[in-house]
């Protein structure tokens, strides 16, 4: 017996309630690399076409980097828009993760080629956009827009790394993308910290204090 394909009918459920509210141009916002120790956080903003056909569509996390990179192309190319917003460490150093993670949305949706009407974002508002927005629990799982603005975001990210990684060889960035892994630590003991770590992170520290203790 053949078996039925299963649907997902709220997955364009937070779109159609914008809709129902009159507004057309509807971005997801979602944001990746706040918790690693190294790299950039980054944001993008996607409009999507109204139900969109994009096969495969998910939560970034749930999806391979093969399945990213192929669901990133489709995206960039059906969306209406699309844009990215980057927060460098020094930056996140400097002003908190709260900060960054609202600098780097609000970046995405000024980056986005048309003015978005209303935003729908994952879980937390963003307070520097003077635009309607629905914080959508789970959004990155849920939400259509949001799960390609986090496919989006998730790809962009990791090619920095993979950039980063020519850069500042032996810290294994292009594998790891600056999470706080063991071969990241043991590279992080022996080198020191790049100019892209980010200083004020507990592990970061220790090394610093280590290195002046040793002077």
């Amino acid at each position: 017996m053949k078996k039925r394909r299963t649907r997902r009918p709220l997955l364009w459920a937070s779109e159609k309630v914008a809709q129902e509210m009159g507004f057309s141009v509807v971005a997801g916002i979602d944001e990746v690399g706040l918790g690693p120790l190294a790299g950039p956080a980054v944001a993008a903003a996607v409009v999507l076409p109204w139900r969109a056909r994009l096969p495969g569509l998910n939560d970034s996390k749930q999806l391979t980097a093969e399945q990213r990179e192929r669901l990133d192309r489709q995206i960039r190319r059906l969306a209406v828009a699309w844009g990215i917003g980057v927060v460098e460490a020094s930056q996140i150093d400097s002003g908190g993760l709260t900060r960054a993670r609202q600098l780097a949305m609000t970046g995405a949706v000024n980056a986005l080629a048309v003015s978005a009407q209303y935003l729908l974002v994952d879980a937390w508002d963003v307070p520097d956009l003077p635009l309607p927005q629905m914080c959508v629990v789970k959004g990155d799982a849920v939400c259509a827009s949001i799960m390609a603005a986090s496919i989006v975001a998730k790809v962009h990210r990791d090619r920095l790394m993979v950039e980063y990684d020519g850069l500042y060889p032996g810290y294994g960035f292009a594998l790891h993308k600056g999470y706080a892994t063991p071969s990241h630590k043991r590279a992080l003991r022996a080198l020191g910290p790049s100019p892209i770590h980010r200083m004020s992170w507990a592990p970061i520290r220790e090394v610093l204090a280590l290195s002046t203790a040793a002077v």
